[in-house]
């Protein structure tokens, strides 16, 4: 599946594995009654929807197709859309030019087809919907028979256990709801994904014990909007993520990320969602897209809160969680933008020096109020991007990273084909030098260098594996952010302490003292293996 989402990040480090990447997949049909039949093959390209790629490959896959990397060889192409903005159209326009030459059969699935069926360039080519994607495998098999199939009306969410085939084996994509509560003026997903439909929390929380079962070590929770979690079905996003972090096992070996959210949905639960950042199996990290410095600006999209609001957010996270890290999005030369509205802009991203920003000019998109508004000349909108991201790309947001230890969890192979991606607690990619067996674990690296879009680490220390802790006594409430509390660990499991003042605690006080003046997180002691050996385990205040 080929990714064709148009979110720039500025500056993206060379070699470096974007969470958006290109895939092809090349199914082949289950053997036909007739055995003189051709076996046919299939490639799907996708766009946005990471999840509703890997349910379609998924269900195509058990089907009897296989994956691909050759689009050329395959008989049907499937492409899946994204409709925010115009760049993720042109591509896809671009991607049905190419089959057409290749005299492919194809399936467009997507916001693109829900939310503008009537494309020219959709003549005569199967479409499926946003929330069809279950039946994809009869749109395949239909129009490979030479039939054109248009399925885009549905009331009901499909299913989360639906087959599925993950890009990556250790990471979950967990859509939580589909739609969205905003109506942007510049954005058709709304068109396309309808209005909210959440998942129930019971329907969630079943998935995520199933994935942890099947060895994924990241749960990133996917949506149009997560703040506006079960604002339809009665309930919060709050009340999902403690019911979800309540299923994360101890030893902290599966991390949860939270996705997107716009500023309206989460301000009246900030401090519950601080919270759930601390948790220790929780990335503490967020992206939230402001959009605008300017308050006529974001009044003009419709976004329903202002930068004041966006302030309370970021100032608020960044006060009650330790490492908080915000990504945020900007849009450049929005109809209406001044010279004035832009400083502002400037400014705030001056004043917080985001990480990550995504940085991207204003497309009009056809039907929306915002293509009807006057536009900013082209050549002023590009300035104003390219002025933004030699601001953001003059940030040094990790100069004080170098030296220190770090936990973090590898799940990814870097695109220089050496290094392996891991994510620290606030979700800070760092890349070490380690063999592919240590892909799904978790290990203290000392940071090594940092420049402005890469940390290098190196690893100090076998991965974590961590037994856990069942027993009531080390049920812990309020982890410390700093520290494994238990740590997975039951007393029965660690020697007697052997210190000076022999104070037979577990961890004692000079233990623990001696380990943080050294080391600020995620140190190791041995502990005895109830089996007789010895495993590295984490050091954490557990009295």
């Amino acid at each position: 599946m080929e990714d064709i989402e148009d979110v720039v990040v500025a500056g993206a480090p060379p070699g470096l594995r974007l969470p958006l990447t290109a895939v092809v997949v090349k199914p082949k049909k289950k053997p036909r009654p007739d055995p003189s039949a051709a076996t046919p093959s299939l490639a799907t390209l996708s766009s946005q929807g990471l999840s509703d790629s890997e349910y379609m490959a998924g269900q195509l896959s058990a089907f009897g197709y296989a994956i691909t990397d050759e689009p050329e060889e395959a008989d049907l192409w499937l492409i899946n859309t994204c409709t925010v903005k115009s760049p993720s159209q042109s591509a896809m326009t671009t991607l049905i030019s190419k089959c057409k030459d290749a005299k492919k059969p194809l399936v467009v699935a997507g916001c693109v087809p829900q939310g503008s069926r009537d494309l020219k360039e959709l003549e005569g080519i199967s479409i499926i919907g946003v929330q069809q994607i279950d039946r994809v495998v009869e749109v395949v098999e239909e129009t490979l028979k030479g039939h054109e199939v248009r399925l885009l009306t549905r009331k009901t969410l499909p299913a989360l256990d639906l087959p599925k085939v993950r890009k990556n084996k250790f990471i979950e994509i967990l859509p939580i709801n589909v739609g969205c509560l905003g109506a942007c003026t510049y954005c058709k997903t709304k068109h396309a994904r309808g209005h909210l439909g959440s998942y129930t929390v019971n329907s969630l929380v079943e998935r995520v014990r199933t994935v942890i079962s099947e060895g994924v070590r990241e749960i990133w929770l996917s949506s149009e909007d997560t703040g506006a979690y079960g604002r339809d079905i009665g309930t919060n996003l709050p009340n999902l993520l403690n019911a979800i972090t309540a299923e994360l096992p101890s030893d902290r070996s599966t991390m949860l990320r939270i996705g997107m959210t716009n500023p309206p949905f989460i301000l009246e639960h900030l401090k519950d969602i601080a919270n759930v950042l601390r948790h220790p199996c929780v990335y503490s990290f967020l992206h939230v897209p402001v959009q605008s410095g300017s308050v006529a600006v974001l009044t003009a999209m419709n976004r329903e809160y202002t930068v004041s609001d966006f302030r309370t957010v970021a100032d608020t996270l960044n006060e009650l969680v330790p490492g908080m890290q915000i990504a945020t999005d900007i849009i450049c030369g929005f109809p209406g933008e001044t010279d004035e509205d832009f400083a502002e802009t400037i400014n705030l991203i001056k004043e917080y020096q985001f990480a990550q920003v995504h940085i991207s000019q204003f497309y009009p998109r056809p039907g929306t109020p915002a293509a009807r508004m006057k536009k900013v000349p082209s050549t002023e909108v590009k300035k104003r991007s390219r002025e933004l991201t030699a601001i953001f790309e003059s940030f040094t947001p990790y100069q004080g990273l170098e030296g220190k230890i770090e936990r973090i969890w590898i799940t990814e192979i870097a695109t220089d084909g050496i290094h392996l991606v891991g994510h620290t607690k606030g979700y800070i990619q760092v890349l070490v030098v380690a063999p592919d067996s240590m892909l799904g674990v978790s290990a203290n690296v000392k940071i090594t260098s940092v420049g402005r879009w890469s940390v290098f680490g190196e690893l100090i220390e076998e991965p974590i594996q961590v037994k856990e802790c069942t027993c009531e006594e080390h049920r812990v409430e309020e982890p410390s952010p700093s520290f494994d509390c238990c740590g997975g660990l039951c007393s029965k499991d660690v020697e007697a302490c052997q210190c000076a003042d022999n104070c037979g605690e577990r961890v004692c006080n000079t233990e623990l003292e001696a380990a943080s003046a050294s080391i600020a997180v995620d140190a190791a002691v041995v502990v005895k293996d109830p089996s007789g050996g010895n495993s590295p385990r984490p050091l954490g205040p557990c009295s």
